[in-house]
């Protein structure tokens, strides 16, 4: 690019940032003016892409981590030919848009990841390099090279502070991903005023610490970028971050360097000014410099021409390495994996064994049918039960590896997981205690919002946890997973039902799964429905039934249906039915004649779950009797703790009985 072409485009991007937010009458204008010389090196001359093809495979991913600056991104993929329409950036942050208030995967061509919580795009970055490493292990050969991109993210102040930032960085300069790179957008203003409220830390050192390549130098210096990506890009087992000293809302003659500029429209009279100082007609709405449109558009046949010889080298590929080829359409294979191949361990009635136990065998045995299928623990794998055996381990020197060691850093886990599936190729999954699922609660939302396929395996799922005591004793946890939209929350009673959660989890493509497993050891029961695994996929099934209608029903999850079994042989003189309900979404969205076959109007109505009530009554009514447990535990053998809170079969059989 000349000069004078990031002058057009840089100019474009002010006035159809201002313009877009000022018809909106809400956004940010700040980063995209501060940002917008960078942005037009980003899509003018720095990235493998093409507009014509936005999923192609081996495209460098930028994600824009600094969501609120969405207007950068709109507009600069309008300008460079994706499928974003000038229309799409005059209905900005409308209704049903291409173009909402912060970025949407899936929603707008061009966006590598759902933008906005800070911190959670550098993490996002990070999974998209490792996982672009770990399919150039599995994938590359001697003679050709199939793989080979790069992953930019664009961060702000805000991504410095919040502490995602911190534990992705960490991970990703221990595991030296050399094609990560970070631009960081240094305005020294948040939304409050200066940084200097609240950062005074020197960024630069702290990178370099965690092993990272620094450098520094203008937005505004063109050929100084150049050089500075130049060496960021060349060969080397650290990643790279790129301090660029900006000034927010760069143009606006009165607003520029100011915070008022972060998140607010810069009014009619400054937009005015503002484009008088870009010497654009300050009545020119949505103003797209000719030079710019034409620069792009001179790009285009470079672009397609470069995707072109990439599949010409991996047709060469598939037909000299026809295995490889085949492993790679079963791993980017669109929907579910094929599960026919997979030898699922076998459970007998009466064996007893923790599901976090259970489910460890079936994912080893899952992970050697379906090779895209990688994940790890934040350094909890041995209590989890997620190592998969004889894979190896991720690492500097073994990038094929399919174990993750992400050390104690659940956020930053959970938003390096939600990378790795935005990437694509790989079906990743994450594990810790049920209790810490907290810590990575922002990364789940994100993953609902964006429909994302991960898997978290979160065992130690109550307060049988036991002598931990009530601060690893997860209580809340279930109603609170349970509370985010898109999440679908999967308890099983024992080994049988944790390998239907696992195909359940592995069967969905449009949203995240929660598999809350057990500490303590849980006996395999007998299940009354013959057709027992076809049912639970609808959310719950008959675990034992009576002769002729109930009187009785128990509804119990995870651990407590046992519980529930157990108190229905104390209950011999009364017609009782044990309902497993492994997830209560699943119920609720099922018709109303099936729900009222397993738990029937007239009966009474009982609920056991091993944590709080909240969210029971609306599966039946206010008339059901729920056991649970509304304060947190206590420190002691989990045996104990179960008759201190009455979840055994004897209290709950108390119980019922005085009603």
């Amino acid at each position: 690019m000349t000069a004078k072409d990031i002058a057009a485009v840089a100019t474009s991007v002010r006035c159809l940032t201002m313009d877009a937010v000022e018809k909106a009458k809400s956004g940010h204008p700040g980063l995209p003016m501060g940002c917008a010389e960078l942005g037009a090196m980003l899509y003018g001359e720095i990235l493998k892409h093409d507009p014509a093809d936005p999923r192609w495979i081996d495209r460098d991913r930028f994600v824009l981590s600094a969501g609120h600056g969405c207007m950068l991104l709109y507009s600069l993929l309008h300008l460079a030919g994706y499928d974003v329409s000038l229309d799409d950036l005059r209905n900005f942050r409308q209704l049903g848009s291409k173009t909402p208030g912060h970025p949407e995967w899936g929603v707008t061509p061009g966006v590598e990841a759902t933008a906005g919580p800070l911190g959670q795009g550098l993490g996002n970055a990070a999974g998209m390099a490792i996982a672009e490493r770990m399919l150039a292990a599995r994938f590359n050969t001697a003679k050709h090279t199939v793989v080979d991109h790069h992953t930019f993210v664009l961060v702000g102040d805000g991504d410095m502070m919040e502490g995602v930032g911190y534990e992705a960085a960490s991970l990703a300069g221990h595991l030296g991903l050399g094609k990560l790179i970070v631009f960081y957008d240094s305005n020294r203003i948040t939304i409050e005023g200066s940084t200097d409220l609240a950062f005074s830390e020197d960024v630069l050192k702290r990178y370099q610490g965690f092993g990272w390549r620094t450098f520094s130098g203008s937005m505004y210096d063109p050929e100084s970028i150049r050089r500075l990506v130049a060496e960021a890009r060349q060969p080397a087992d650290r990643p790279a971050f790129i301090l660029l000293e900006s000034t927010i809302a760069k143009g606006a003659p009165n607003a520029e360097g100011t915070a008022g500029a972060h998140g607010a429209p810069l009014g009619t009279e400054e937009v005015k000014a503002a484009k008088r100082a870009l010497g654009v007609p300050e009545d020119a709405a949505f103003h797209v410099a000719p030079e710019a449109r034409a620069y792009f558009a001179s790009r285009r046949d470079a672009w397609r021409r470069r995707r072109e010889e990439w599949q010409a080298v991996f047709d060469a590929w598939s037909r000299e390495n026809p295995g490889l080829a085949a492993e790679w359409r079963s791993t980017f294979a669109a929907g579910s994996p094929d599960l026919s191949a997979v030898a699922f361990p076998a459970f007998k009635a009466g064996e007893a064994l923790a599901t976090r136990a259970a489910s460890g065998k079936i994912l080893n045995a899952v992970a050697k049918a379906v090779p895209g299928l990688v994940g790890g623990s934040a350094d909890l794998a041995p209590s989890n039960n997620t190592h998969l055996k004889d894979m190896g381990d991720f690492t500097r020197a073994t990038p094929a590896g399919r174990n993750f060691h992400f050390g104690v850093r659940e956020h930053g886990m959970g938003a390096v997981v939600n990378g790795m599936a935005y990437h694509g190729g790989l079906r990743p999954f994450c594990a810790t205690f049920m209790v810490f699922s907290d810590y990575m609660r922002g990364a789940v939302r994100v993953a609902a919002i964006a429909k994302l396929p991960v898997i978290y395996v979160f065992t130690h799922d109550s307060i049988f946890v036991g002598e931990d005591g009530p601060t690893h004793e997860p209580v809340e946890h279930l109603a609170a997973l349970r509370a985010i939209p898109n999440v679908q929350v999967l308890r099983p009673a024992d080994a049988e039902e944790t390998e239907a959660a696992w195909r359940m989890a592995l069967g969905r493509t449009d949203g995240p799964t929660v598999l809350a497993l057990s500490r303590q050891n849980l006996a395999v029961f007998t299940k009354h429905e013959a057709r027992w695994r076809e049912t639970i996929q609808r959310g719950a099934y008959v675990a034992r039934d009576c002769g002729g209608a109930p009187d009785t029903v128990i509804v119990a999850t995870g651990s407590e249906v046992g519980v529930a079994l157990a108190a229905a042989d104390l209950l011999a003189d009364r017609k009782v039915r044990v309902v497993s309900m492994m997830c209560r979404e699943r119920f609720m969205a099922q018709d109303r004649s099936f729900r009222e076959a397993l738990v029937p109007p007239g009966a009474r109505r009982v609920v056991i779950e091993a944590g709080t009530s909240f969210g029971w009554a609306s599966p039946f009514d206010d008339g059901t009797l729920v056991v649970s447990i509304d304060r947190f535990g206590e420190s002691g053998p989990w045996q104990k703790l179960a008759e201190r809170f009455g979840i055994t079969a004897a209290a709950l059989a108390e119980r019922i009985r005085s009603r």
